[in-house]
């Protein structure tokens, strides 16, 4: 392909930079076989034919845009295919070139490269919010089946971070908040460090730029009153460690505006009070020599208590690892040192991306870094279809803390900070947080909700009757925990919610005569077709599910469905439309839903009234939420009654229930000494357990309301507690709590 001379009114120096640019990418591209330098160069042809006559706003050829975001892939000496895909990433964007023509010219392997970093600007979405969360689904699922995608994504945003000054202000707020929240922790969880500092400055440059502007200026004189003190203590560092014959590189760092600013907004310090601005990194041949090392440096200078970590032994879930110990330097200034060797050097500084390093030094990485955690991003999108709770469940997992913790085997796991037993059982396998009902943390019986703490062993007992509890949403932490109890509960609640809306248009089919519904064989499908227009589902399932749900009226797809027959010549039958007529004010019928308890996620008992079996009872099919089952006294359920009269179906329990129920009792007791303990044991002794407890705060009264929330069999055994209580010392009434207005 020749190269296509720019149009005459493009600036002739614009496109000379323009080919100067590509010369400067050219020259790193020494470690690449002269085929592929070629590829990479037909790649830039392309890419420059087709963003001809564009311009950035800083008035320089658009072209320079992806010649900038492939040189710092190079920089982090990644393949050909990766260089072309960071050439061409905006191709498919914003010049109409297809996925198709690109396979066509290049392969599909940069094909698909491209198009898992193109935005998805083409659909429509409801919401900036939901189309932002859908484009980084996107990129995130490409990034998990190939990391080059997000190390490109973030060479470009950080390129266009640098020349955020030349865009609109009016833009530097949204896109610098995107890149402190989204793709600094991205680059963070995948160990590109000096990536996800430039990303946090430059975010920091044009959020906060005021701030910026004063603290860079505090910063450079500080600079200039240290400079001298750092390199005395460089000195002294590298003639201690030369006369215990180790040989050691030393380098000066110092910490970044941004993470400056954070110290100071976190913990309320002024930039005087900030005083571990610089920091030494010592880099020595092997694992064995950052201990000697260390101990070397705590001979020349004072450790300053408990800032020590050790990295090494327990690395950091993005794969950093290196030696932090915080020494008092010349002149009582507190100085950071981090020790490590060359190949630690290089992974916490490259991350993901020294993999591609290790390669062109002919070594092999010693972890596939990152692989966890983008292998739970592929876990999470097979249970999370909605693009905005993929979004919120990804974001937990970008917080950089961790805590470290044992299997009982030794294992270490990394979890984010305020990880829960819960967590720690779904990191190990799914079904182990399926069936986790205990677990031991150092020996002893803890909660499930307990948080975990460094160091921590744990010893997770499952069962494989028990399933994920709904409550437990309130306190994971994890986006793999939190995902897999939603989809396990999704699944739950459609399939119990499809069971009784069967049962219900059965019990309104038999309303109007007809003794059950139409079975599924070939014969019937047009039929069930029919009906499945006339309510706009897309399935028998999902038809059944909505009327469990309350989201389709029984009794209006029962008329439809009688009409539907009639038209096939089926006809109701005469004696059932008249019992169910006679019988429809009774509170029983045949049709009635059973209620054993065992109804989990579909049927809802009101905690207005609390009905236990015995109770007279009525449904009360609330629009999306399933059944909820009211006392026929419970003064809520009359005012519902009254208002919606057509959303309460009959009811009944059945002979034996399968577990006990919640009932709430008031017990008024004389205020002294040993009471609740004396209430506690009746009622344990009573065969009931107590869920929750309530007191009124009135200690220096001499009589006082406790509130309980039992477990019963059945209105019988209720009946037997009450007796129970009545007859304990210093209780002088016990009675079941009923809403307010109840009969």
């Amino acid at each position: 392909m020749s190269t296509v001379l720019p149009p005459l009114d493009q600036p002739l120096a614009a496109a000379n930079a323009a080919a100067a640019s590509f010369a400067a990418l050219e020259s790193k591209l020494d470690y690449l076989a002269p085929d592929d330098v070629e590829l990479v160069r037909r790649a830039y042809r392309f890419a420059d034919q087709a963003h001809l006559g564009q311009m950035r706003h800083s008035g320089e050829p658009y072209i320079t845009h992806p010649i900038a975001v492939a040189a710092q892939c190079a920089e982090w000496k990644l393949d050909a295919h990766a260089l072309m895909a960071a050439l061409l990433h905006d191709a498919m964007e914003d010049c109409g070139v297809t996925k198709a023509d690109l396979i066509e010219q290049f392969g599909p392997s940069v094909a698909d490269l491209v198009d898992g970093l193109t935005k998805l600007d083409k659909l429509q979405f409801s919401t900036r919010e939901e189309g932002q969360a859908e484009s980084f689904r996107k990129m995130l699922l490409a990034m998990a089946r190939d990391v080059r995608v997000i190390l490109i994504k973030l060479a470009d945003r950080t390129h266009n971070m640098r020349t955020m000054g030349d865009m609109p202000r009016s833009k530097w707020g949204r896109i610098s908040a995107e890149t402190q929240e989204i793709y600094a922790p991205i680059a963070h969880r995948l160990g590109l460090n000096q990536t996800y500092r430039e990303l946090q400055d430059l975010a920091f440059r044009h959020l906060k730029p005021w701030r910026y502007s004063v603290l860079s200026k505090a910063v450079t004189k500080a600079r200039q009153r240290r400079r001298d003190l750092i390199q005395k203590v460089q000195q002294e560092v590298q003639g201690a460690l030369s006369h215990a014959g180790l040989s050691a590189r030393i380098v000066g760092r110092e910490k970044t505006l941004h993470s400056i600013y954070s110290k100071m907004d976190d913990k309320h310090l002024s930039f005087a009070q900030v005083n571990d601005l610089y920091g030494v990194r010592v880099i020595v041949p092997h694992v064995v020599d950052c201990y000697t090392a260390m101990g070397l440096l705590h001979q020349l200078y004072k450790p300053v208590p408990g800032r020590f970590k050790d990295y090494i032994a327990m690395p950091k879930v993005n794969g950093y690892q290196s030696l932090h110990t915080t020494l008092v330097g010349p002149a009582s200034v507190n100085i950071e040192f981090q020790i490590r060797t060359e190949a630690m050097d290089l992974v916490a500084e490259a991350g993901v991306a020294a993999h591609w390093l290790y390669k062109v030094n002919q070594e092999e990485p010693s972890d596939e870094l990152g692989t966890q955690w983008l292998q739970s991003l592929l876990d999470i999108q097979n249970e999370t279809r909605d693009a905005t709770e993929f979004w919120d469940h990804i974001k937990v997992d970008l917080v950089p803390d961790a805590v470290y913790v044992f299997t009982p085997k030794g294992q270490i796991m990394a979890l984010p900070q305020g990880a829960t037993v819960v967590d720690f059982a779904y990191a190990i396998h799914s079904n182990v947080g399926d069936h986790a009902v205990g677990a031991k943390v150092n020996g002893e019986q803890v909660p499930l909700r307990s948080e975990l703490a460094n160091g921590d062993v744990i010893e997770i007992v499952t069962a494989p009757v028990s399933t994920p509890n709904p409550a437990w949403l309130g306190f994971v932490r994890t986006g793999r925990a939190r995902s897999r109890i939603r989809s396990h509960l999704k699944s739950l609640a459609q399939d119990e919610s499809r069971d009784l809306g069967e049962k219900l248009l059965a019990q309104a089919l038999r309303a109007e005569g007809m003794g059950q519904l139409p079975g599924h064989e070939k014969a019937e499908k047009p039929l069930w077709d029919k009906l499945l227009r006339f309510t706009g589902n897309r399935s028998h399932d999902e038809m059944m599910t909505d009327i469990g749900l309350g989201k389709r009226s029984a009794n209006m797809v029962a008329k439809r469905l009688v009409t539907l027959l009639a038209a096939e010549g089926v006809k109701p039958d005469a004696l059932m439309l008249t019992r169910e007529r006679f019988t429809a004010h009774e509170s029983l019928s045949q049709g009635a839903v059973i209620l054993d308890g065992a109804e989990n996620m579909s049927v809802k008992y009101a905690t207005c009234c609390r009905p236990v079996p015995g109770d007279g009872v009525l449904g009360y099919l609330g629009r999306g939420e399933g059944l909820v089952v009211h006392t026929d006294e419970c003064a809520v359920a009359r005012r519902l009654q009254h208002k919606d009269a057509e959303r309460f179906i009959t009811v009944a329990w059945a002979d034996e229930p399968v577990r006990l129920f919640e009932a709430g009792i008031v017990v008024t007791v004389v205020n002294g000494k040993g009471v609740l303990a004396r209430v506690a044991a009746a009622l344990a002794s009573a065969e009931a357990d107590i869920v929750h407890l309530g007191m009124t705060d009135e200690s220096a009264q001499e009589a006082l309301d406790l509130r309980f929330v039992i477990t019963v069999r059945d209105v019988t055994h209720l009946d037997t507690v009450l007796r129970h209580l009545k007859r304990t010392q210093s209780v002088l009434r016990a009675a079941r709590i009923m809403p307010a207005g109840s009969a």
